[in-house]
């Protein structure tokens, strides 16, 4: 069957792209022939006077490249073949002696952002789908059929640097401010009104646009020395965001430099160049897999497929009106639209729990994300009080006090008493078993986890943790309930610590036995964040406050015994009153909230003396190991469903380097045998907590991997 159906509308041939079997349209190898021949035909085509480019698909005008063909490349000149022709059927677009103009209405991204860039004009509908962007560095690459080139001429160099260096998406009201779209319409008369336009065209010959960027770019923009400037804090920005870890945003930067400084051509050589060298590197390959991976769970519901149906929730109730209560309630209000009832003890809280939750809202109104009619409307669905009022008509609780068992368990018992008995509870708990909060329960089958992670407005990563009594029906439930949420959800086994907080302890308490030892802080947390991580373990404790941190280290040492042992580091943090940047005063000092430096009271208070030769190699090789040791048990005891769950789960909840693929991707790339190697030598040196985990062993043995490529 055709991609392509064309329809006469007097002069105007109007292209509808479908293509058949697919949800979205994308550029395939197939596809670019049988459009560059559609090209040659409506060129020839005497009753053609002008061209509509628009999509058969409901919410999608093109999704991009067809990404599973990256995967295929195996040489750079292939890679770079495929960005030349792209180039080439882009180009076709932009010198077809007839106007061109692209009805935009939904997904505009990757290769179908840069054929829309080809058209000449542009118009987009003002739906909350409809996107445009160039996400390509996010896999590793750049725009390579001609983006890196237009885009820059269109809008101006900064904003155009601002989409391409970041890969973000904009929708069709920043769009048309850019310049990147010529008319904003509704859905209802986006063909009419792409008719109309090329009808125009055809008359009265192409828009004559001002160049793009505004005022500032008459500085910035058009002159050689504002440009540079422009290079030069592009770069370093770049930098800072990815430590020098992902080459694709350089590469892109240096495509646009040379187009914009030599010209047109020896941007497009440059870019197809640029290409094909990211395309067949690890890190592009790595960031494929995480794609993949990630875009499978969205269809795993973590149960046998077809077993369980979800239900519909329509109301949802959120014990605890803290930091994670209030996000989980302002993030459900915002992306799922679901009435919202918040309980506390007392009302102080509950009214501090519902202005954090607002203030969700409101920033997504500030940042124009919602309209002001949307955040009325939206905000009307929260609510609160000091009693269970309400709980009777809710579907789904979500449960957020603190970690503590028997409170945990009273708070269980008081919802199942205020509640329907088809009501499923979650506990948001992120290392105490779920069995555990429901060993006394009346409705065990209703009962799991869903481990939130904080912020949970920013924090992509969702943990469903059901029990052995858990019905299907609340587990399908949940993951769908998360995926509306606007997470990316795992389903994991009921194990302290579950799958996230499970590998980052040791990770955590091996960063604190190295400050009673006199390691720096701050080169622990910059060895770290220069091998990959968002922030360092020591930052992070006191992100996370540490006595909460604390408590999550009583259970896991409870649990596992020995190797999961703390120190007294926390102990005595917390004995002199330091909670972390709660309240100011943790392993860094900080000014208004702002981190000011490590705190070097801090070793006379643990008893350390600081060394001035720590070896960031040792730093790196101790943290690593312990949390890959540690992958691997509890994907043995499989706390994890696949290692595409555990990578997935390590690079979304806390950060691990996704251009390594996770730390399971990481051990099949190291060799087991070279893990278990590092393990052993650790262990002569620091204790038993390094040992190998058996299962790593039997892997060195037998030369096992967790992954078949």
């Amino acid at each position: 069957m055709s991609a392509f159906t064309t329809e006469l509308h007097g002069q105007v041939a109007v292209v509808t792209f479908d293509l058949p079997g697919e949800p979205v349209n994308k550029l395939t190898a197939a596809v670019k022939v049988e459009f560059e021949a559609l090209l040659i035909r409506l060129r020839d085509d005497a009753d053609t006077r002008a061209v509509v480019l628009v999509s058969g698909k409901p919410n999608t005008f093109i999704a991009g490249a067809d990404i599973e063909e990256f995967t295929a490349l195996t040489t750079q000149a292939e890679a770079e073949r495929l960005s030349f022709e792209g180039q080439e059927m882009v180009s076709r677009v932009e010198t077809l002696p007839k106007p061109v103009v692209a009805a935009i209405h939904g997904a505009c991204l990757g290769g179908g952002l840069e054929l829309a860039l080809a058209c000449h004009y542009r118009i987009a509908t003002d739906h909350p789908k409809t996107q445009l962007g160039l996400p390509e560095v996010q896999l590793g690459l750049l725009p390579g059929a001609g983006g890196c080139q237009r885009l820059p001429r269109l809008v101006g160099l900064r904003a155009a640097l601002d989409m391409i260096l970041t890969g973000k998406s904009e929708r069709a009201a920043k769009a048309l401010r850019l310049g990147l779209v010529d008319e904003v319409v509704p859905r209802s008369i986006l063909l009419r009104t792409a008719i109309a336009a090329a009808e125009r065209l055809m008359r009265n010959g192409l828009p004559r646009r001002p160049p793009g960027g505004g005022l500032p770019a008459l500085f910035l923009d058009r002159t050689p020395a504002g440009r540079q400037l422009v290079y030069r804090r592009a770069k370093a920005q770049v930098l800072a965001r990815t430590g020098g870890h992902y080459p694709a945003p350089l590469a892109a930067l240096e495509t646009v430099r040379v187009g914009l400084e030599h010209g047109i051509t020896a941007g497009l050589a440059e870019e197809h160049h640029a290409f094909g060298q990211l395309a067949v590197g690890d890190v592009s390959r790595k960031l494929v897999q995480v794609f993949f991976a990630t875009t499978a769970l969205k269809k795993d519901d973590g149960i046998e497929a077809g077993s369980a149906s979800p239900r519909q929730i329509r109301r949802l109730a959120v014990v605890g009106a803290g930091f994670m209560g209030a996000g989980i309630a302002g993030t459900a209000v915002g992306n799922v639209e679901v009435d919202t009832r918040l309980k506390d003890a007392d009302l102080a809280r509950v009214g501090k729990g519902l202005g954090a939750a607002t203030a969700i809202l409101t920033n997504r109104l500030e940042r124009r994300r919602i309209t002001r009619p949307e955040y009325e409307r939206l905000g009307a669905l929260l609510s609160g009080s000091d009693a269970y009022a309400g709980f009777g008509r809710a579907d789904l609780v979500i449960e957020a006090v603190f970690e503590e068992l028997a409170l945990k368990r009273k708070v269980l018992a008081e919802v199942e008493a205020a509640t329907r008995p088809g009501t499923i509870y979650a506990s948001n708990t992120s290392t105490i078993p779920i069995h555990q909060i429901a060993a006394e329960a009346q409705r065990p089958e209703q009962v799991l986890g869903m481990h939130f992670f904080s912020p949970v407005e920013k924090m992509p990563l969702l943990e469903v943790i059901p029990t052995s009594a858990t019905a299907p029906e609340a587990i399908v439930t949940a993951v769908r309930f998360g995926r509306r949420m606007g997470k990316t959800v795992i389903v994991v086994g009921d194990r302290p610590g579950f799958w996230v907080n499970r590998i980052l302890s040791p990770y955590l308490n091996e960063a604190g036995l190295m400050v009673t030892e006199g390691v720096p802080i701050e080169l622990i947390d910059r060895t770290m964040t220069a091998w990959g991580f968002p922030v360092g373990p020591i930052a992070l404790l006191d992100e996370v406050g540490l006595d909460v941190a604390h408590k999550a280290a009583e259970t896991m040492h409870a649990a596992y015994g020995d190797r999961m042992k703390t120190g007294n580091a926390l102990d005595r943090m917390l004995a002199a009153g330091r909670l972390g940047r709660k309240n100011g005063r943790g392993f860094y000092r900080y000014r208004d909230r702002h981190k000011a430096g490590p705190d070097n009271a801090v070793y006379g208070l643990l008893g350390a003396r600081q060394v001035e030769d720590a070896n960031p190699d040792a730093i790196e090789r101790r943290l690593v190991h312990a949390m890959l040791n540690e992958a691997v048990a509890a994907c043995a005891e499989s706390v994890v469903r696949s290692a595409r769950d555990g990578d997935i789960g390590a690079i979304y909840g806390i950060g691990f380097p996704a251009f390594r693929g996770g730390p399971l991707r990481v051990i099949d790339d190291l060799g087991a045998s070279r893990v278990a190697s590092a393990l052993h030598e650790l262990e002569d040196q620091y204790g038993e907590r390094f040992r190998p985990a058996p299962a790593l062993a039997e892997m060195a043995r037998q030369g096992g991997r967790y992954y078949a490529t």
